[in-house]
């Protein structure tokens, strides 16, 4: 056998190795963890107090925004579900409102809803503007309290921020620290305002939070998690190295 006929072999067996490790870790990766995987006595109620911020101005993306501080916030919990504002099917905050400083919302849940596992048995999701919550029957909605649950446009013109932010996935515990706030787009004189309660829901229930810190407390499943991502690598390099010596090996004859 030649070394590329080896090679190919070789990558050949790599890649369906690696791709049924990806997938099923793939699969897994997002499992709710247990409640007692939290530490619960942190998952309070966010705390809200008064602030004595002034508007202040940013840029980004070379337009211009004002941002009007409400309430200092701080909030500890766990990511259920999130939305992008780049993201393939949002087409709203970028191309739409010329909105470039809420990158992402975060929806998070604390108190009973984690203590409780409720969400173990709930979907959520995100969309543009909304977390929705889903569950199969009467009793696990009853178990489970839209007053512990937040959907949190987060506002930021910092890049480390930013980066930190996009990292957190569903099962996370994250905290972040800044101002409940409201912010105009100069661009085209759009405002967006925030709740100034936890004990809405519907439209106009969201907060928007120009956050100060932003930290992934405790990450979900961060194993399964690390092993996706490196046999996701793995089953796409194997390929190309098996695509590339499938081109190079010499032909095989033919009798």
């Amino acid at each position: 056998m030649t070394a590329s006929g080896f090679f190919e072999r070789l990558f050949k067996y790599l890649f369906i190795v690696s791709a049924c490790v990806a997938g099923i870790s793939q699969f897994y990766k997002d499992d709710w963890p247990e409640p007692s995987y939290y530490d619960l006595s942190q998952l309070d109620e966010p705390l809200q107090t008064e602030t004595d911020r002034e508007p202040f101005s940013i840029e980004a993306n070379g337009l211009a925004y004002t941002v009007k501080p409400k309430f200092e916030y701080d909030l500890q919990g766990v990511v259920v579900s999130y939305s992008n504002a780049d993201g393939f099917t949002n087409i709203w905050h970028h191309k739409r409102w010329r909105d470039f400083i809420n990158v992402r919302d975060v929806c998070v849940i604390w108190g009973k809803n984690v203590a409780s596992g409720v969400y173990k048995s709930m979907r959520f999701s995100s969309d543009s503007w909304t977390c929705w919550a889903a569950w199969p029957n009467q009793e696990i909605g009853a178990a489970f309290s839209m007053y512990a649950l937040s959907n949190n446009h987060i506002v930021t013109d910092n890049d480390d921020l930013k980066a930190k932010l996009m990292q957190a996935e569903p099962g996370d515990v994250i905290r972040f620290t800044g101002v409940l706030a409201e912010y105009t787009n100069h661009a085209i004189g759009y405002t967006r305002g925030t709740s100034p309660t936890r004990n809405d829901t519907g439209q106009g229930a969201c907060e928007t939070i120009y956050i100060d810190s932003f930290d992934i407390v405790k990450k979900a499943n961060p194993g399964l998690r690390k092993l996706a991502k490196t046999f996701n690598w793995l089953t796409l390099l194997s390929f190309i190295g098996f695509v590339v010596f499938f081109l190079i090996a010499p032909a095989k004859p033919r009798y």
